[in-house]
């Protein structure tokens, strides 16, 4: 062994903080996150830093409520817009939407910036507001049914193989025959049809739709219209590209999703995220590794994410989250404990930000040990490390700029620079308002789909099968006057061919088509007729 090889060796035996610290000396562009924790004391000149194009790696930012977690990814939030990167948040809480304004500064904020050798300075950040379909305050965010499609469809519904080919089957059936599905009074529409007696005649060469399965898919609509997805369903829809946004000083736009009005209803919440990456996934090229992400996703209170998916789901996240990284693409989880994200999904999450974890209880313990072993080795005791961090502390590590984990670094993290907290209602609603996008998305489009057609086709066979029926009346009327008159005068009338009206009325067809106004599924499609389901306008 060498000297210089000796010399590092004991330089790392005695000095095992530069050796951490080492780790994150990086070359190319890099995130600040703060600086190194080590034997109590909080070092400013051993920076921990994250590679700039290893955003699109995936990461986790972890830890108890009240640790810091929204502000750490606010921190990050920031400086990947300032280097150009747009940033997509999912606002649970409603606390991030303070990143477009200016933070306030104060003794606090002074003392962690002096602990870190952090030059702070207050800054807001360019954004825009969304909210899913116009539930609360932001820009509507909107898909059609055609878009979202059958297998997407499938797997939110929780259809089983059976069922998820024939709602393939009635989507087929619905584009060739020009019924678009747009919102879901459509899709409800063309199951109807389907199985009624007129329709079962339409898909009787390609398979059929069983009664049953319509039964169970209708249901299935029913329930996950109580979710609120009536609202996500329609038009105008919202072209994913526009999170890709620069501001005109070059900084990434940070699209915020307003979804406090929405956490009660976490499949909707499940259905956008699956719905809005499939779609980016889609659209976006190959890019391979590039200096920095094209966007980069941040999904607060992941446990509401995850908690109730369908395995179906879960196998959707997983494949999305492994690929979409070759597309530009960086998604990072916000959540409690790393338990909260499924081990398929967890795998693919090469950046780590751990603050606290509570061990009040045997199952506290338990998720505090299976933390520990999804770190590397660690010169630190981690047990006893991440249940006496502070607030705005963590554990990090992160993949350095040749792909490898970096040591494992206590830190204590920078301010974000951007109001900690959430803006104004006031000052909400006018940035809504003033954007060039509320133009473009916040009225709905409520043009003629497949509900008005079929509903139209209806209420014409309706009309000429009472026409006919009419008809009929009138003309045995007539003949039985007639026959009156015949036996006033002693002779008898001749015997008519059946008339038209007659035939359309004795036809099966017509009968058919009675039957079907009767049924549940009858009604279903014609309650425009009745004024009892008009749509709104």
């Amino acid at each position: 062994m060498s000297e210089s090889t000796d010399a590092a060796a004991a330089a790392d035996r005695t000095d095992p903080a530069g050796r951490i610290a080492a780790g994150y000396a990086f070359t190319g562009p890099a995130l600040d996150l703060g600086a190194l924790l080590w034997d109590g004391a909080c070092l400013p000149d051993r920076q921990i830093r994250i590679p700039l194009s290893m955003l699109n790696r995936h990461g986790l930012v972890a830890g108890a409520t009240g640790t810091g977690k929204t502000k750490t990814l606010q921190l990050i939030a920031e400086q990947l817009s300032a280097n150009g990167v747009p940033v997509f948040l999912a606002d649970i809480k409603g606390d991030v939407s303070g990143i477009t304004a200016p933070g306030t500064p104060g003794a606090r904020i002074d003392e962690r910036a002096r602990d870190v050798a952090q030059s702070w300075e207050p800054t807001g950040y360019p954004g825009e507001f969304y909210s899913l379909g116009g539930i609360g305050p932001g820009i509507p965010v909107r898909s059609t049914v055609t878009a979202f499609g059958p297998v997407l469809m499938s797997k939110v519904l929780q259809l089983n193989q059976t069922q998820e080919q024939s709602l393939g089957l009635i989507f087929h059936y619905a584009d060739t025959k020009g019924l678009e599905l747009i919102d879901l009074k459509d899709l409800r529409a063309v199951v109807a049809f389907l199985v009624s007696d007129q329709g079962k005649a339409e898909l009787k060469g390609i398979g059929g739709l069983s009664t049953v399965t319509a039964g169970v898919i209708l249901r299935a609509l029913t329930a996950f219209e109580t979710q609120g997805a009536t609202e996500f369903f329609g038009e105008p829809e919202f072209d994913t590209s526009e999170l890709l946004r620069t501001a005109a000083d070059g900084r990434g736009v940070v699209s915020v999703l307003e979804l406090p009005a929405v956490q009660d209803k976490p499949q909707l919440f499940s259905t956008f995220l699956m719905w809005l990456l499939a779609d980016l996934y889609n659209d976006l090229p190959e890019v391979g590794d590039l200096e920095k992400p094209k966007l980069v996703f941040f999904f607060d209170e992941a446990h509401l994410l995850f908690s109730g998916a369908s395995k179906a789901f879960l196998q959707s996240v997983t494949q999305t989250v492994r690929l979409i990284r070759s597309k530009g693409v960086g998604v990072f989880f916000v959540t409690q404990t790393p338990k909260d994200v499924p081990a398929d999904v967890l795998a693919q999450l090469g950046n780590r930000v751990q603050h606290a974890l509570r061990a009040f209880t045997p199952d506290d313990a338990k998720a505090l040990k299976a933390t520990v072993k999804t770190f590397p080795h660690s010169a630190y005791d981690l047990e006893e490390l991440l249940t006496g961090l502070g607030t705005g502390e963590a554990v990090v590590t992160v993949l350095s700029e040749n792909g490898a984990p970096t040591p494992v670094a206590a830190t204590r993290l920078r301010a974000p620079q951007s109001l900690m907290g959430p803006i104004a209602a006031a000052d909400l609603e006018q940035a809504v308002k003033a954007s060039l996008l509320w133009s473009r998305y916040a009225e709905p489009v409520d043009r003629e789909s497949a509900y008005e057609k079929i509903s139209a086709e209806q209420a014409a066979a309706e009309a000429q099968a009472e026409a006919a029926a009419a008809a009929a009346e009138a003309e045995k009327q007539a003949r039985a006057a007639e026959k009156e008159a015949g036996r006033a005068t002693g002779r008898g009338a001749p015997k008519a061919d059946p008339s038209l009206a007659e035939q359309v009325v004795g036809s099966g067809l017509f009968r058919s088509l009675a039957r079907s106004i009767g049924t549940q599924l009858g009604r279903e499609i014609s309650r425009s007729l009745f004024g009892t389901a008009r749509r709104r306008r």
